[in-house]
């Protein structure tokens, strides 16, 4: 995507909700073994382990963050509903506590981090922290990063990763051709190439998701709903 440093980034994201960019990504970007990991473990990446309560933790923080940035939850509540979920008793409301679905979502996201920076890696593409910066003051000026971050799943400290997920996702589609303009040929082949890497990606490390959070559906490629939500919503509490 052609030019000057800084510009790729609005073609890239103009018009389109960060949150949504990332829902995307993170939907496309979990692969791997199916086998369960070890007791205590939420989730394991090439033996990188993120834990039970590390995630817990995570999903607590947020929790309590999102109570106090309305904007944040109106954002949240609005892509629970067009998920199918329901965010609470009116627009913008949120319930009481998380529900498994949350703590999913938290999950994919970490999950979805590590395979993008191995993404990047094998198709030879170097994302600088000067570079996640230009993307965290976007982001700042589109509704503010910190807000960003909570209406996507994670608390307000995971706000530089966030920057860097969204980092590495301009910058490969722009290796692969992306010119910015929606529904633009280039464009679509710039986003079939991306998902395609991240699919081979994730597929060549060993991926590991702890069943209590969801099963993988490599079909998806995604981490879908526990059994027992197939057919009946249900909540739960992160536990530490």
């Amino acid at each position: 995507m052609p030019g000057k440093p800084g510009k790729p980034v609005r073609r890239s994201l103009r018009g389109v909700p960060a949150v949504a960019l990332a829902a995307v990504l993170a939907a496309g970007a979990l692969a791997g073994c199916g086998a369960a990991p070890k007791a205590g473990t939420a989730a394991l990446v090439d033996g990188d382990r993120i834990t039970v309560r590390t995630l817990g933790g995570t999903v607590r923080d947020w929790w309590g963050q999102l109570q106090s940035d309305p904007a944040a939850a109106q954002v949240w509540a609005r892509t629970a509903s067009a998920q199918g979920a329901d965010p609470g008793a009116g627009p913008g409301s949120v319930p009481a506590e998380p529900g498994e679905a949350d703590m999913r979502g938290a999950l994919n996201l970490l999950v979805s981090f590590r395979i993008a920076d191995e993404a990047a890696e094998r198709a030879g593409v170097t994302v600088s922290d000067g570079r996640t910066s230009q993307v965290g003051e976007l982001l700042e000026r589109r509704g503010g990063a910190e807000t960003i971050t909570l209406a996507s799943g994670l608390p307000r400290e995971r706000a530089r990763d966030f920057a860097r997920f969204m980092a590495v996702q301009d910058a490969l589609m722009r290796h692969f051709g992306a010119d910015g303009v929606p529904q633009s040929p280039a464009n679509a082949r710039a986003t079939q190439r991306f998902q395609t890497l991240l699919v081979e990606t994730a597929a060549a490390m060993d991926v590991e998701i702890n069943p209590r959070y969801g099963s993988f559906d490599p079909q998806q490629v995604a981490i879908g709903p526990v059994a027992n939500e197939l057919s009946t919503p249900g909540t739960g509490s992160p536990q530490a």
